[in-house]
């Protein structure tokens, strides 16, 4: 495996680990640890896509990334 498959491998093992955590329920998808794992996964994922140069994923990824990013602003933010 080269670099580009480990940052992907990395990224989708981080989205899917929070996945899993929440579908076992020992993670909330309101907590700050699901929110950080999606976003530095999804973040990670699409980097890898963008160097394979695979527009869907890189698609996919990234509204993936910015949907987690607009959580963290809104966990951050709540009173």
């Amino acid at each position: 495996m080269n670099t580009t498959d480990w940052i992907g491998f990395v990224g989708v093992f981080q989205i899917l680990l929070a996945y899993m955590l929440n579908i076992a329920g020992r993670l909330n998808s309101n907590d700050l640890a699901f929110i950080v794992l999606n976003l530095v996964g999804s973040s990670m994922a699409c980097v890898a896509s963008i160097l394979m140069e695979y527009l869907p994923f890189i698609l996919l990824e990234g509204v993936w990334a910015i949907a987690s990013l607009l959580s963290l602003i809104r966990f951050v933010r709540k009173p």
